[in-house]
């Protein structure tokens, strides 16, 4: 069963805790803009690491250092070859779309329906992220970058990287948790955030990745819908 916190208010809280289905806590950290930290049974996963690429700056060698690292894509913001090295270990496992592996030298590349099994229960797949609305498709073409569901212990957590409303997303199926971007003409509208959301029906929604979109309309957009919404920081 999912255990769901009171809801806090828009940049009042950077964590958020759940317990996935075999009983352990899944604590998610919201570092910035597309950056996030996933702490799993004594695992720390990151996705998007960026230090002084996005502001403010992040330090990631006072962090904990990384057994997992998810990279969706090689744009600057969600890539940034100075901050990876800070976090890794001996046993680090990179995951990434092959652009960026070709870049990093090490990990492994992850294509659009590609799926690993981390460890009995950590699962990761590889979902597609792209652009559709004519004029944008250059931001973010078709079959290059991709998405994420990380399943921990049970509990499914779909991480959209940059993407607009794609039929996809049809497929993204018992979703606890989902991570979805807003911040147009390089991601989706408020509106076709809120489609999406319709289309995957997770039980948490996080809006991220808006920059300056007035994000707090999709709550106002999905009132009703069963969906817990909540907005932090991520600026």
């Amino acid at each position: 069963m999912l255990s769901l916190l009171p809801l806090m208010g828009f940049a009042a809280q950077k964590s958020d805790t759940f317990t996935a289905p075999n009983g352990k806590a899944v604590v998610i950290n919201h570092i910035k803009h597309a950056s996030i930290h996933i702490e799993y049974d004594g695992r720390h996963i990151y996705i998007d690491p960026v230090g002084k690429r996005v502001l403010p700056e992040t330090d990631f060698s006072l962090m904990p250092k990384a057994h997992i690292i998810l990279i969706t894509h090689e744009h600057s913001d969600h890539y940034d070859p100075i901050a990876l090295p800070q976090m890794y270990q001996p046993t680090t496992a990179v995951y990434a779309n092959p652009s960026v592996i070709d870049k990093v030298h090490r990990g492994i590349a992850l294509h659009n329906g590609d799926s690993l099994i981390f460890a009995d229960d950590i699962k990761i797949w590889a979902v597609p992220a792209y652009n559709t609305t004519p004029g944008r498709e250059q931001f973010h073409p078709k079959g290059r970058d991709n998405g994420y569901i990380l399943q921990l212990g049970g509990l499914r957590i779909y991480i959209a990287g940059d993407t607009e409303d794609i039929p996809e997303m049809e497929e993204v199926k018992d979703i606890d948790v989902a991570f979805l971007p807003c911040n147009q003409p390089y991601t989706m509208t408020v509106e076709q955030l809120v489609k999406a959301a319709k289309t995957i029906m997770p039980k948490v929604l996080f809006p991220y990745h808006f920059s300056e979109t007035p994000i707090q309309q999709t709550r106002i957009m999905l009132a009703g819908s069963g969906i817990d919404v909540r907005i932090r920081d991520y600026k």
